[in-house]
């Protein structure tokens, strides 16, 4: 009687660290898989943004003006360096700021070879559009821009005389991504700015005209 009762006594204690073992094995499972979510999130969340060094050629069209001022540019290479943060999959907004230096020339009624060694800069914002294809990632995008135009005071300008144009316009494009590795990927897009042609702070500079300047770029975004 004795050693039925001390059976039936173990047998239960052995049901719950049986049952015990099996909770903290489920509990160890969920914290674990609570934890690869978690990892699996901050990596979405670190490729939502991106960094981009270009390179970028700058041609600016022929102006005919009022009051027979021509104005024209030489053709030249810049810098621009962007920033893209993914608002959702397709959506993202962009910053940007870019520097080139080139030549423009004026021809008016009082000197036909008037001449400004540039220093144009840009701060543009836009919003991009684009979709995923293998490995590519077309986008457009559009937005506003702010363009400077200074004269560097050296034997390429006539004049010393002359003042910083501010040009406010319109930034459009398109282009494709290529990922090369999910870190990077090799960019190449067309990038047009509707100005107003600059002046330099001469009354007669004045074209009274808006042109398209045309930035073709080639460049590597780091995805972080």
């Amino acid at each position: 009687m004795g050693l039925i009762l001390t059976l039936t006594a173990v047998v239960p204690v052995t049901g719950v660290a049986k049952l015990r073992g099996d909770y903290e094995r489920m509990m160890k499972t969920m914290v674990l898989g609570v934890l690869m979510a978690s990892a699996a999130a901050g990596l979405a969340q670190e490729s939502r943004q991106d960094a981009s060094v270009s390179a970028i050629g700058v041609f600016t069209p022929t102006v005919n003006g009022t009051g027979g001022v021509r104005e024209s540019a030489t053709t030249t290479v810049g810098f621009l360096g962007s920033y893209r943060y993914m608002l959702t999959p397709h959506s993202a907004g962009e910053a940007n700021y870019s520097f080139a230096q080139y030549s423009t020339r004026f021809n008016t009624n009082f000197n036909p070879n008037f001449r400004v060694h540039t220093r144009q800069q840009e701060f543009s914002v836009a919003y991009v559009y684009s979709f995923n294809f293998h490995n590519f990632s077309p986008f457009a995008e559009v937005g506003p821009a702010a363009i400077f135009f200074g004269a560097i005071r050296d034997n390429g300008t006539s004049s010393l005389d002359l003042k910083r144009t501010t040009a406010i316009g319109a930034m459009f494009g398109a282009g494709v991504s290529y990922e090369v590795s999910p870190s990077f990927d090799v960019r190449v897009q067309y990038r047009g700015f509707a100005v107003k042609a600059p002046d330099f702070g001469k009354s007669d500079l004045q074209t009274n005209r808006y042109e398209v300047i045309s930035m073709p770029t080639v460049g590597v975004a780091y995805h972080f």
